[in-house]
């Protein structure tokens, strides 16, 4: 009996530690402009942006609700010393599509920081570009 409760109480730790980790890798952030993510666009607005757990970030827009989940490509080691707020890096590169006349600016998200959990690296972009960060504010304990 004693073993059993043991195991039940090691369980209930672990799924404890595993969601307040969780909780703590997210953030929300203001993103001025219209962003892409692998084939996915992005209008602009305030997201809700955290670790999914399965190789993906998940994006939600506040105003409507919808969920989106991206993949990243490897997690990076977090800087020193270690960032408290969370950020999304874009690299802004510019395109002349679809008048082939006008220039515009087209913002590709490329890392997503999250306090606690540290970098993920989304797209690597070769070639001329910028980078703009947009930061958030860290989930609330």
């Amino acid at each position: 009996m004693k073993r059993q409760f043991f195991w039940v109480l090691a369980a209930l730790v672990l799924a404890l530690i595993t969601g307040s980790a969780s909780a703590y890798a997210q953030g929300t952030f203001k993103v001025p402009f219209k962003f892409e993510s692998g084939n996915q666009k992005f209008p602009s607005g305030d997201y809700w942006v955290a670790l999914a757990g399965d190789g993906k970030i998940t994006f939600r827009l506040v105003s409507s609700g919808k969920e989106v989940q991206a993949p990243f490509l490897e997690k990076l080691n977090p800087p020193t010393p270690p960032t408290e707020e969370p950020q999304l890096v874009f690299d802004a590169v510019g395109n002349f599509e679809p008048s082939y006349t006008e220039y515009f600016t087209v913002y590709i998200l490329a890392e997503v920081w999250l306090p606690g959990d540290g970098g993920f690296l989304i797209h690597t972009t070769k070639g001329a570009h910028q980078t703009q960060t947009v930061k958030g504010e860290a989930a609330k304990k």
